[in-house]
């Protein structure tokens, strides 16, 4: 239910404010930690620490007023009462809470690419020559910061109070909206798959010194920029050297930009950055980008790495885009130098920081003009890891590659039986151009990467990738019939063999709906197979999965009956998105469709995966088949419902939006 609000007169009594400052003095900690959550991830963490604090000190009743300081002074705690009233702490609660939600979020009119105007103007506290950050955390506490990061504030907000101060949901949603925020019941939902995602830890975890604004560890600023600073200041007495800088300022400002970037204070330099050695992907077993040299011929071009450094770290100044669900803070400790040189008239820059690639390009004509671009890409593997895109032309795409690719070749996902063909690499890992796909009504060309790892990191391991518009191309995989193949087809294995090609072949033209949309793998699994009726053919059931570097997955459902072309659509028969179905957590599946005969009969069709040992029809039609395929006659617009029985005695209802219900 609302929080009620106390009348103005009891606020802005004397009474009433100490109420407020015992209030404030005894939840300042817990209030700081929600404001600092709450506050945009895209400012830097010194920023968030100091806005935090400025939010919870400018929460007390009358605080913005004249007769109140800006920053009011703590009194510490007050012995009379042994806790402040309950309602007053809601009270102070709901006032970051609208303070922090409304931080960023711009005025009408105010133009989408500048920042809000509130994240210009300093407030109160303000430290100078200092650089505040919460204590590090472990990988837990990282992770948890990454999925705070890719969600709204308000989902943030509801995550902390929910976790941290123990509200329950009315409360939580009464308190949303008070602040301002449209739809509290979305905010709690996301909130939710987010203690999903961490578990039983979280509340564990937001008590971490990692989330902890009040327990700071402090770092200088540039010492020598400083102290620069004030020799100029002293020397600025003087006319001649007041004239002398009015003249050197203004010329500065009238240039265009320049070759020369600017990285702020405490944030790494082209020095700093991680350089990893040549042949260490040949010594190790975590094969991932932190086994990438640093290739490229401008590597040590220190103009080019400041600019890319500095679009990094002051996003703001500059066009970048990010994947679906991709930070976009600066890197939380000295990045990794994958790639500096020249592709196809562009300055290319490619970083790595742990869990994200980054892509800095600029034209050769105009340094300082560029475009940054943000990935996923933690728990990358061997395929994952193995190329990044670098450039996009009308010939097509470039990749640069991983140091443990041995070999580089494309082929057509509509053409399965046609063998691949080399690719060209430069000695520094660019390959030449791969051709863009045909999407639309005329999808007749679908390229895909084909890559085979060195010995060293396995025998004959050669996998699929393909562009889908996105720095890291996506991973494909299939899973075979069960019981075609040894050992048992539990896991996705690589998309190169004639069946997984030809299995493909009836599925390319769907992976442009993909475009986009953060996805890391998509993975075909042929779960069933049915001999159609009055000797329709063999059909193949397959579930197609897309999953994402967040780890959110769509499914897709799709019947393949004879064609003549190998190259034939696969009928859709049903689709589920933010699903586990068709993943290691999902392994039980049952799907259905109508389908007609050559004699114009309509059959209701029905199959399941390896555990499925018995089928059911309802509504309409009734039937019952034991076994893992059904099919009954059933006219086109009959109603019918469909389960099946696992051989556990659970009941399994279909995936998706099939065509069948």
């Amino acid at each position: 239910m609302p929080i009620p609000p106390l009348p103005r007169t009891v606020l802005h009594t004397r009474a009433g404010l100490e109420r407020a400052e015992s209030a404030l003095v005894e939840e300042y900690g817990g209030l700081v930690r929600l404001a600092y959550l709450t506050l945009p991830p895209s400012l830097s963490r010194h920023r968030r620490v100091l806005l935090a604090h400025s939010l919870v000190q400018r929460s007390l009743p009358g605080s913005r007023g004249r007769s109140a300081p800006r920053v009011p002074a703590p009194r510490g705690r007050k012995t009379g009462k042994a806790q402040p009233a309950v309602a007053e702490k809601n009270r102070l609660r709901s006032r970051v809470v609208r303070s922090a939600l409304a931080h960023a979020r711009p005025p009408r009119g105010w133009p989408r690419r500048l920042p809000p105007p509130r994240t210009l103007l300093p407030a109160l506290p303000v430290v100078w020559g200092l650089r505040l950050f919460p204590r590090a955390g472990g990988a837990d506490e990282i992770a948890l910061g990454q999925a705070l990061a890719g969600t709204t504030a308000a989902a943030r907000t509801a995550f902390v109070l929910r976790e941290v101060d123990g509200l329950p949901d009315a409360s939580i949603e009464a308190l949303l909206r008070t602040a301002g925020v449209a739809d509290p019941a979305s905010a709690l939902r996301s909130a939710t798959r987010l203690q999903e995602t961490v578990g039983t830890a979280a509340r564990t975890l937001l008590a971490s010194r990692e989330f902890d604004a009040c327990s700071v560890q402090t770092r200088p600023t540039d010492l020598l920029r400083r102290r620069r600073r004030v020799h100029l200041l002293w020397a600025a007495l003087t006319a001649v050297v007041i004239t002398a800088v009015l003249l050197a300022f203004s010329w500065t400002t009238s240039r265009p930009s320049g070759p020369r970037g600017d990285v702020p204070a405490g944030l790494p330099r082209p020095a700093d950055l991680v350089r990893t050695p040549a042949d260490a992907w040949s010594r190790t077993a975590r094969i991932d980008f932190t086994a990438w040299p640093a290739r490229g011929d401008r590597t040590h071009d220190a103009d080019l790495l400041t600019r890319a450094l500095s679009a990094w770290t002051r996003p703001s100044r500059g066009r970048y885009d990010t994947t679906d669900g991709t930070p976009t803070d600066p890197p939380p400790r000295t990045p990794q130098l994958l790639y500096a040189g020249d592709v196809d008239g562009t300055a290319v820059v490619l970083l790595h920081d742990g869990g994200r690639v980054v892509r800095y390009s600029e034209p050769l004509e105009a340094p300082g003009d560029g475009t940054l671009v943000l990935a996923r890409a933690d728990d990358a593997d061997v395929t994952t890891a193995a190329a990044v895109l670098v450039a996009r032309g009308k010939k097509g795409v470039r990749y640069l590659l991983a140091p443990w690719v041995a070999e580089a070749g494309t082929r057509d996902l509509l053409d399965p039986d046609s063998p691949a063909r080399p690719l060209d690499v430069a000695r520094d890992g660019i390959t030449g151009p791969v051709p863009a796909p045909t999407g639309g009504a005329a999808c007749d060309h679908r390229p895909v990467v084909q890559l085979r790892s060195s010995a060293r990191i396995a025998e004959k391991h050669a996998f699929l990738l393909t562009d889908l518009g996105e720095l890291s191309p996506v991973h494909l995989t299939y899973t075979p019939l069960p019981g075609h193949g040894s050992p048992p087809a539990r896991q996705p294995r690589e998309a190169t063999g004639a069946t997984a090609l030809l299995a493909w072949a009836h599925l390319a033209c769907g992976l442009e709906d993909l475009r986009g949309s953060g996805v890391r793998a998509v993975n075909t699994w042929d779960f069933a197979e049915q001999d159609l009726p009055e000797g329709g053919g063999h059909a193949v059931w397959s579930c197609t999965r897309a999953t994402t570097w967040r780890g959110p997955g769509d499914v897709g459902l799709f019947l393949r009956t004879p064609a003549d072309s190998p190259a034939a659509p696969a009928e859709p028969v049903g689709r589920a998105r933010g699903t586990a179905a068709c993943s290691r957590f999902g392994r039980h599946v049952v799907a259905d469709t109508r389908w007609r005969a050559r004699t114009g009969h309509w059959y209701l069709l029905a199959a399941g995966s390896r555990a499925v040992t018995r089928i059911d029809v309802g509504g309409d039609v009734t039937a019952r088949a034991n076994g893992r395929t059904l099919a009954v006659r059933a006219a086109r617009e009959a109603r019918t419902r469909v389960s099946a029985r696992l051989d556990t005695g659970a009941s399994l209802k279909p995936v998706g939006d099939g065509a069948g219900r």
